[in-house]
């Protein structure tokens, strides 16, 4: 990772953090994937339980990684940040630890419940605020005091108000608060999708489509700022963040568009545009797809199958401006012998689409995308594992008997659900 990687994130500035903080960083989001990963494989927690735990480590990991001011060397935690970290991640146990009495006096809110349950979302706005800004915990601000203070407004806007502890209980204990609908499609359907495409990523996917759009495109007019449409367009297949996008494939991208002679603005502009595209771009699309189809109650395969023509048609576009652009300023492509063969890109690594595809054929017969991405997930470990182990067998036959016994084993997932694909990683490793 790049100095400016390490301290840019999607939304803003991050800590730059040594050795032994860097490995608490490391420990909590190992803990957290695999947190996630029982959730979805087992369920053992209630709905709401699940989203409290899941805003547990996020705040968490907010106040590990962003300083509470971007001004100055951020090389450390400061006890206070590791204090309010500590706070956050046990709070988001209360809901756990009386699950049972907050049901029962559901509404009438003890003093303990609204002491949790106001700090618990002072820290979650003070966790906004580092991460996006003022802005957006400003707006969530002035409606609290809205609902707070509606008997003393003016009266064209005035309403009886509401106490204290209503707002509380609402916002700190209930499922239209901070655990409301986006926190559960966060805690079930972003994680492990952004977990799927973080494992393809490392399995070479970004080799595989860099090369496959280089080689189809690269040698043509505007062939660098093509390579960008289509790469990106590839990626976004794969990853529902626009800026995750631009990281991986923005740093081949745009440098080779510079060097065959588009301006850096043009090359930024290429990329940032064909990157952003892939929020809309199926099947793994950008959380606000996963928002929409559990505000619609439809399923996620349909809010897919209607952004697919326009994700087309947004690259279209983006491909044809590009090849304007290249035909106004005459720049030519890479040289043909510079361009690596697609059909050799396929042959090489064409076994890191079929976790791609499943995931494809799951969500248009009915599966449910939580367990899709669950299965999705699995079948990309199982295939980094199974490679390396795979390398290590002497002769041909065997190893495609080991690949059918990994492909029959998979396959069991239909009648018995995880079990067979998850057993599968535990033989391999």
């Amino acid at each position: 990772m790049t100095q400016a990687q390490a301290e840019f994130s999607e939304h803003g500035v991050q800590r730059r953090l040594g050795d032994t903080a860097a490995r608490l960083v490391i420990a909590v989001a190992l803990a957290f994937s695999t947190y996630q990963l029982v959730m979805a494989a087992f369920h053992p927690l209630s709905s709401l339980v699940m989203r409290s735990l899941h805003v547990s480590f996020l705040v968490l990991l907010t106040f590990l990684l962003y300083p509470m001011f971007k001004a100055g060397k951020h090389t450390r935690i400061p006890w206070y940040d590791g204090l309010l970290a500590v706070l956050g991640f046990g709070l988001g146990f209360y809901q756990w630890l009386f699950e049972g009495d907050l049901i029962q006096r559901a509404g009438d809110p003890t003093t303990a419940d609204l002491a949790v349950g106001t700090i618990m979302v002072l820290l979650v706005f003070e966790a906004a605020r580092r991460i996006l800004g003022l802005a957006l915990p400003l707006v969530c601000a002035a409606f609290l005091l809205f609902g707070l203070l509606g008997q003393y407004l003016p009266e064209a806007i005035a309403h009886r108000g509401y106490s204290y502890a209503q707002i509380v209980d609402q916002l700190g204990f209930g499922t239209e608060g901070i655990y409301g609908i986006p926190t559960l499609v966060s805690a079930t359907y972003i994680f492990l999708f952004i977990l799927f495409g973080a494992f393809l990523e490392h399995a070479g996917m970004i080799n595989l489509f860099n090369s496959l759009a280089l080689g189809c495109v690269g040698h043509t007019k505007g062939g660098p700022a093509k390579v960008s449409v289509i790469s990106s367009a590839l990626m976004g297949t794969i990853s529902g963040s626009g800026v995750a996008n631009v990281l991986t494939t923005g740093q081949f991208t745009i440098p080779l568009m510079k060097r065959f002679g588009y301006s850096g603005v043009f090359a930024g502009a290429v990329e940032a545009t064909s990157s952003m595209g892939g929020q809309i771009m199926p099947p793994v699309m950008g959380a606000v797809a996963f928002i929409m189809a559990e505000n619609l109650n439809v399923p996620y395969a349909e809010i897919v199958k209607a952004a697919a023509i326009p994700a087309i048609l947004y690259y279209v576009t983006a491909f044809w401006m590009v090849h304007l652009e290249a035909g106004r300023m005459n720049l030519i492509g890479l040289p043909k012998d510079q361009c690596p063969d697609p059909w050799c890109a396929i042959r090489e690594s064409w076994y890191l689409v079929l976790p791609l595809a499943a995931l494809v054929w799951m969500l248009f017969n009915g599966f449910t995308p939580m367990f899709s991405g669950m299965v999705g997930l699995s079948l990309t470990a199982i295939l980094i594992l199974g490679v390396a182990f795979a390398a290590r067998i002497s002769g041909t036959a065997f190893r495609v008997v080991f690949w059918i016994a990994i492909g029959l084993g998979a396959s069991a997932f239909a009648k018995w659900g995880i079990y067979p694909v998850l057993a599968l990683i535990g033989v391999l490793v």
